[in-house]
């Protein structure tokens, strides 16, 4: 394409904007001169001028999409590091070096493309996840019971009495174990990477990503709601228990309250009080270890079965503990032939808000006398 012929597209693509042509045809004429007085080959000579002619080509867009041409905008649309973009699409930097070194590598528009080089909007990169290992054992005798599953999650319902993955007290039989099963026979990584960890006597829910794009992605975007069965019978309406969490002296996994804790927030209602019981739903704030449980054993009110913390297991043989409800964003993707397609960067329109929810279980409905 002839210096002319990019001269009369810029000017066609300006839409009669006099200021753009202008301010092109002056930076043009600049160039053209510089590049003379220097001496330029032709070829070099030729990129020069290009550039000057083409330095605003996002001016009529970011004019339309953003009512001015301000450079942050341009900048955002144009051209972009590879690198840059994997950080605005939330591709950690161990998972891009994997995919560089034990995986094909990154592809622009089904070209190789390196990190260090830049990508166009309307361009598509993409990349396959790397061979990961085989997790742990497999045990399909353990019962996995799934109840939401997309491209980026999978949430799982686990029973009191069952791990989540294997520990030097359970090396086996965990919720991880049934998880490799139940993955291998569904063509996903058996990898488990749960984003909640919830105590092997505690019921409910449990999200995992289902790879290690989506691990990231789901950490910073997680609500969880909860069931507690308190001793005594509370006042009925909300209330918070806000104060700091530490661990306990001389014990490996028991917290308490304590100034020198880190802040600590639980939000509750109290749904229901009788037969010297509360049926609490929570949500905690903040994400310590045993919140819920230090936190009620520290008003005075510990969770029947926990005697951990000073409740009672008379009627109950568990903490009376079950995540009731989880809500997590993921982006918004399109299947494709091996894989799917999101749209990046991700912005509030390319994100939805998935949810699961697990109703109360059967040995805490009978604390009230409920079947």
């Amino acid at each position: 394409m002839t210096i002319a012929q990019i001269l009369s597209k810029m000017i066609a693509a300006s839409n009669g904007n006099i200021h753009d042509i202008d301010h092109l045809l002056r930076v043009w004429a600049y160039a053209r001169t510089i590049g003379e007085l220097e001496g330029l080959d032709a070829e070099t000579q030729y990129l020069l001028e290009v550039a000057a002619i083409t330095h605003d080509i996002a001016c009529p867009l970011c004019r339309e999409k953003y009512g001015n041409t301000n450079g942050k905008y341009q900048e955002q649309e144009g051209a972009v590091l590879v690198r840059s973009f994997l950080r605005q699409c939330a591709v950690s930097t161990d998972l891009a070096r994997a995919v560089k070194f034990r995986g094909g590598g990154f592809f622009a528009d089904g070209v190789p493309v390196l990190a260090n080089r830049r990508i166009y909007p309307g361009q598509m990169l993409s990349f396959a996840l790397p061979p990961e290992g085989d997790g742990v054992t497999p045990q399909p005798e353990i019962p996995v019971n799934v109840v939401y599953e997309d491209a980026f999650a999978v949430v799982l319902e686990k029973p009191p009495q069952l791990a989540v993955h294997p520990t030097l007290n359970y090396p086996g039989g965990t919720l991880a174990n049934g998880y490799a099963a139940w993955a291998a026979a569904h063509g996903h990584s058996p990898v488990f990477r749960p984003v909640n960890r919830i105590d092997k006597d505690t019921s409910g829910l449990v999200l995992a990503a289902k790879h290690a794009y989506a691990a990231p992605l789901l950490a910073r975007n997680v609500e969880k709601l909860y069931y507690a069965v308190v001793e005594g019978e509370l006042p009925l309406g909300p209330g918070v228990i806000d104060a700091p969490i530490g661990r306990q002296a001389e014990s490996i996994i028991g917290r308490c309250v304590t100034p020198d804790g880190k802040p600590s927030r639980t939000e509750y209602t109290i749904l229901k009080a009788e037969n010297g019981l509360s049926l609490a739903a929570c949500v905690p704030v903040t994400g310590r270890t045993h919140q819920i449980r230090v936190h009620f054993a520290s008003i005075g009110h510990p969770l029947a079965g926990d005697d951990l913390y000073g409740g009672s297991r008379e009627r109950i043989g568990r903490q009376a503990l079950h995540c009731a409800r989880q809500s997590f964003r993921v982006p918004v993707y399109t299947p494709v032939e091996g894989g799917i397609r999101v749209e990046c960067p991700a912005n509030g329109n390319n994100w939805k808000t998935a949810a699961a929810e697990s109703p109360l279980p059967q040995d805490m409905k009978q604390l009230f006398g409920e079947k």
